[in-house]
């Protein structure tokens, strides 16, 4: 199941939430959805789920049109929106019942506790949905998203506001729902994509900046490499800062160095070279990569 958004805007009064902004999805992938507050990942998601029009362009998925095909995407499709609406004063399986009801899917009871027991509710599943846990609320929004089988799951910022275990309880079933279905998931949490996505699409003022697999995104924007050198021997700072091509040199712990210089630029030799003709051990070298927040913050606080 693909997901396909061809050169959407959205427009309120005159501001672009969304501009020009296209997108490919292949099945099979988890895709994280980064960017700060007010980027337009909740508006991206709004238009593909059918719940606001776009000023521009159109989107498919799985080849169907959002807004001619309207009531078939959403037979397919899975949405878990940001505040996580649920009626608290239903109990987990009534409210499960409930919706899977509106998808009028066959065996429903049957498939309430396959799906309970999918997202882990057992312990909870007798309580109102008022009564339970931040995480357990997550869980009960996740199941809705699940119980009519959809093939496509949008979830906008689903684990926001949870602990530390909570977090990795809900990532670890992501991940597995992930296996077998198409996920689009929108976050402002650079460990998130890390933890979960395939590949990771930041956006920055409803423009995307950076597409990539999660495990190239070090490799994004890199003007500047940074090497860490460790000596046998003291060396002096501004000894290194005279070698060809060092652009700064910063002290990193007991004969430790932090070596940075552009991009094009291999210091390994050179150090190297270096080191011998001063006769002097180099204990380890190696290039320092840049984290993904460090990646983050250069694409999205550009003007």
């Amino acid at each position: 199941m693909s997901i396909k958004v061809n050169a959407i805007s959205k427009i309120y009064d005159q501001q672009k939430a969304l501009d020009d902004l296209s997108l490919d999805i292949s099945a099979g992938h988890i895709v994280g959805l980064l960017g700060p507050n007010g980027a337009g990942k909740t508006t991206l998601m709004k238009i593909l789920t059918g719940f606001i029009p776009p000023s521009i362009g159109s989107a498919q998925i799985n080849g169907l049109d959002i807004f001619d095909d309207s009531l078939q995407i959403r037979r397919i499709v899975g949405y878990l929106p940001e505040n996580n609406p649920l009626y608290y004063e239903m109990y987990v399986r009534e409210y499960l019942e409930f919706a899977g009801g509106l998808y009028k899917i066959k065996k429903l009871k049957n498939r309430v506790s396959e799906i309970i027991g999918l997202t882990g509710l057992e312990p909870e599943m007798k309580k109102k949905i008022g009564a339970l846990s931040k995480g357990f609320k997550q869980r009960v929004g996740l199941a809705q998203a699940l119980i009519h089988d959809p093939k496509v799951l949008i979830l906008d910022e689903p684990t926001s506001g949870l602990d530390p275990n909570q977090l990795v309880e809900i990532r670890n079933l992501i991940k597995t729902i992930g296996s077998e279905k198409t996920v689009l998931l929108s976050t402002h949490i650079m460990q998130e994509v890390e933890a979960i996505c395939d590949r990771a699409v930041i956006i920055n003022k409803g423009r995307i900046v950076a597409d990539e697999n999660t495990g190239n995104l070090h490799l994004l924007q890199q003007n500047d490499e940074v090497m860490l050198v460790e000596f046998k021997e003291d060396v002096e700072q501004a000894t290194l800062e005279k070698l060809d091509g060092v652009k700064q040199v910063q002290k990193a712990g007991n004969r430790v160095w932090l070596i940075t210089s552009p991009a094009d630029r291999d210091m390994r030799q050179e150090i190297f070279r270096w080191a011998v003709a001063k006769q002097l051990t180099v204990l380890s070298l190696q290039k320092k990569e840049r984290s993904l927040e460090q990646i983050f913050q250069d694409f999205t606080s550009k003007s």
